[in-house]
């Protein structure tokens, strides 16, 4: 749980598609747009503007406006003479557009704390009743509203019941929807996690309420229901607590560590806590021992369905051969067998068990013969991989749906990434001819190799993308200008944005601005 990120386990941190921080495969983005736009164009160029040598793998790629080819109308003759350290001054800084608070607050009070919010209120009110004996059904199944909610939070973070609901989102709405509920229901699916980290605290709160209530009544309560009601409390609220967004960023490991196994432990404890809470009878102080009295019991069949929903993307667990690419040193290329759907993520590991890391998939198709994953180096795990390419990684032969996987619901739209999010975005343009690549990155060529230049170059026509390389363009574009101009031109639907915290937070407050309806990366699961 988190009141921020997590698919149970990690989505985000490495080069997934959800980081903070830049990769080495981005920094270049960021640190060009410091830099004169002009550069080389300030000194006076013949009457005929010449079109600078752009990459070859996008011959569609937009040329910079005229302005910037003509000589800069501060420079004189005299200064052209000038050594070009004297010509070479660097502009000043353009000012931050002030964004309105509005803006910003609408953007951080999004889907997923308001299901939070919703979610902790509503079981916070229901504490409050059943400490004041106003809530019978608490009462009398107590144990229910702590394993119901941690069932919910499951749920949310489950690989298959996941893929269920964008199946029925997609195929229920595709056709017939109007707009303004197909941005609602991809709203809902981006943010569930919302209510993966409500239920889990609120479950959290509940199982606190019953320790404390069975130390009320410890008299006639047995030692061992009252030692495991205390174990398995200690044991969620460390799971919980090491979810939280600090921890799961910045100790990964220790996050996995703690969330998950602590985590299974106390699934484990809990179905001791149930069985033994539902075998002991208050009110005669003895055992039951038939099988119909716990059989029946609410508690035992969510913790049943609980530990299902827990099992089941492990029991898909494989180790499979990959082959790794490494075009620079920044990033590697991981190629696998068999085609996937656009949209998907998946998670891999050196180990069958521990420091698992999601990325975007990039595939051509269910039919291809294979898909791809892109690992831009940020941590030990992704460095490992071009210093030691593995032969076999182990992944989850399930994978999960990002909210790109919702794309499939509209008409028309726009991706756009940056570094390594076009691992992301990549396959949404590649599987349908509606929807328009801006992909805005350092180098682009050089950096992520052949490979993933072919599948842009044989997929994509040049008329339906933009590639702006940030080395070679002297800097970052006005990236809500060009997705205004891309979405009017295009006649765009929706946008999809997949980028470091920076470019997401500049091209979510313009489109909100601009009226344009987005979903970018979240930090929130």
């Amino acid at each position: 749980m988190s009141p921020s990120r997590a698919q149970g386990d990690s989505f985000p941190a490495e080069t997934t598609i959800t980081h903070r921080d830049f990769d080495d495969a981005e920094k270049g983005i960021y640190e060009a747009s410091e830099k004169a736009v002009i550069r080389e164009f300030e000194i006076a160029l013949p009457a005929t503007p010449i079109t600078p040598p752009f990459s070859p793998i996008h011959e569609g790629i937009t040329p910079p406006p005229a302005a910037e080819l003509r000589p800069s109308p501060s420079v004189s003759s005299n200064d052209e003479k000038k050594p070009p350290a004297e010509n070479k001054k660097p502009p000043a800084k353009p000012p931050k557009k002030k964004v309105s608070r509005w803006i910003l607050f609408t953007l951080w009070f999004n889907t997923y704390k308001k299901f939070f919010t919703f979610v902790v209120t509503f079981n916070l009110i229901g504490i409050i009743l059943a400490a004041c004996s106003k809530f019978p059904y608490a009462e009398n199944h107590l144990g229910a509203l702590v394993l119901g909610n941690l069932l919910c939070a499951i749920l949310m973070r489950n690989e298959l019941f996941l893929r269920i609901l964008y199946i029925v989102a997609i195929y229920g709405l595709k056709g017939w929807a109007p707009l303004w509920l197909k941005y609602a229901v991809t709203s809902i699916l981006q943010h569930v996690g919302g209510i993966h980290s409500g239920c889990a605290l609120s479950g959290a709160g509940w199982l606190l309420f019953k320790v404390v209530d069975i130390l009320v009544h410890r008299a006639s309560t047995h030692a061992a229901v009252i030692a495991t009601g205390i174990i398995t409390n200690v044991l969620v609220i460390i799971s919980i607590l090491s979810a939280f967004p600090w921890v799961r960023n910045n100790h990964h490991n220790v996050f996995e560590g703690h969330h998950r196994l602590i985590g299974w432990l106390g699934l484990a404890t809990t179905w001791i806590f149930v069985v033994l809470g539902n075998a002991y009878d208050l009110k005669t102080g003895e055992w039951r021992v038939d099988a119909h009295s716990l059989i029946s019991t609410q508690e035992l069949w969510f913790a049943v369905f609980m530990t299902v929903f827990v099992l089941i993307p492990w029991v898909t667990l494989r180790e499979v051969p990959v082959e790794v690419e490494i075009p620079s040193p920044k990033v590697a290329i991981l190629r696998f067998n068999r085609g996937m759907q656009q949209g998907l993520l998946g998670r891999i590991s050196r180990t069958s068990i521990m420091e698992y890391h999601a990325f975007g998939i990039i595939s051509e198709g269910r039919k291809s013969q294979h898909h791809y994953m892109i690992c831009g180096v940020q941590g030990d795990f992704t460095k490992s991989l071009v210093v030691n390419p593995p032969k076999t990684v182990w992944t989850r032969e399930l994978k999960f749906a990002g909210v790109g996987h919702a794309s499939a619901m509209f008409k028309r739209g726009i991706r756009v990434c940056t570094g390594t999010g076009i691992g992301a975005a990549l396959s949404t343009c590649i599987q349908s001819p509606n929807w328009f690549l801006i992909w805005i990155g350092s180098n682009q060529e050089e950096t992520f190799g052949p490979t993933i230049t072919g599948l842009i170059r044989n997929h994509i026509e040049p008329e339906r993308m933009i590639l702006w390389d940030t080395k070679k363009r002297g800097g970052r574009p006005d990236s809500v200008k060009l997705l205004k101009d891309t979405w009017h031109s295009f006649g765009a639907e929706v946008i999809f944005i997949t980028s470091n915290m920076a470019g997401n937070d500049e091209m979510m407050q313009g489109c909100l601005e601009a009226g344009l309806h987005a979903f970018g990366t979240l930090w929130d699961f």
